[in-house]
């Protein structure tokens, strides 16, 4: 009787959680990516980047990388450089935007209607400024840089270093609120960045209705360059859902690739000139074959990374 009990409450603990999440055991089932770094995953980013020559890059934190292997979204496999480093990262965060957006339409407080998806279509496929700046003042700048640091989000968190910030209009209008730690305007760091796309890929961005309808409109980017330009050549009929940013020095990209099975994550900052051209198609055609190629690294050793750059 007693087991039928302690049965009895656990179904009934997965039905709330059910109801309350709409994916099965959601929060319980995703673990944190801080905590689900894959040793081998990492020994071979190390080594990939090393043989790229790029190892002056990350000791510099120039260069900024994390993959995370999402085919099995509830036991992610992660791997990073400088995953901790906030950089500028030009168009990146409008991927935040997005998301305010898409929390005032949860709410009932912003109507999604034929406007409002072109206007978010535009922002995040073409990546244009006047739409994401037309969001920006929809969603509420002091709103959207709220739920950035909520602690449902926590997608800007003091404690890893700061992460996705949005604190200027895309155009020539000065910064209203620079982030706290670093002064930057647009900013990210890359676990974070990746963290927004392993909660969007699970459900947890809003709800899961709309969790879906923002991979929609991050899929069939219209620019072709760094790691779409890459996949397009080296594997094609890759999936790929994306934002990019470019300004000056400072590049940046980040995706969901779907490919063959598999699903991962990918996101690059670096500041470097040229990196986006240089760097970015041969490194997400590495980080593709890190995931669907690991014997390629497997027995070789380890570059001598330094620890501080984990």
């Amino acid at each position: 009787m007693k087991m039928k009990l302690i049965r009895c409450g656990h179904l009934v603990f997965f039905a709330i959680l059910f109801m309350a999440t709409g994916i099965p055991g959601a929060q319980e089932s995703c673990p944190p990516l801080k905590v689900s770094v894959d040793p081998a995953l990492q020994r071979g980013l190390e080594q990939f980047v090393s043989d790229m020559g790029l190892d002056a890059a990350v000791r510099s934190e120039d260069l900024c990388v994390a993959l995370v292997d999402i085919t099995r979204p509830y036991a992610p496999r992660m791997a990073s450089l400088n995953g901790d480093t906030m950089m500028y990262a030009a168009s990146l965060p409008k991927i935040a935007i997005l998301l305010g957006a898409f929390d005032r339409i949860g709410n009932g407080e912003l109507a999604f209607d034929s406007e409002t998806e072109e206007t978010l279509t535009r922002m995040i496929r073409n990546s244009s400024n006047s739409c994401a700046t037309t969001m920006l003042n929809r969603v509420g700048k002091h709103y959207l840089a709220d739920l950035l640091q909520s602690p449902r989000y926590r997608l800007y968190d003091p404690k890893f270093n700061g992460g996705l910030w949005v604190g200027k209009e895309y155009g020539r209008s000065p910064a209203f609120r620079r982030d706290p730690m670093y002064n930057l305007s647009h900013g990210a760091t890359a676990i974070q960045t990746a963290r927004f796309y392993y909660m969007l890929e699970t459900g947890r961005l809003v709800s899961p209705e709309l969790s879906r309808k923002m991979k929609e409109i991050l899929g069939n980017p219209a620019i072709s360059h760094k790691f779409v330009k890459g996949l397009s050549a080296a594997r094609p009929g890759s999936r790929i859902f994306r934002k990019s940013g470019t300004w000056k020095s400072y590049h940046a990209d980040s995706a969901i690739v779907e490919r063959a099975g598999r699903k991962y994550i990918a996101v690059a900052l670096a500041h470097r000139a040229g990196a986006g051209a240089k760097w970015f198609p041969r490194l997400i055609v590495g980080l593709d074959d890190l995931i669907f190629k690991p014997e390629l690294y497997a027995s070789r050793p380890s570059s001598q990374a330094d620890e501080r750059i984990r």
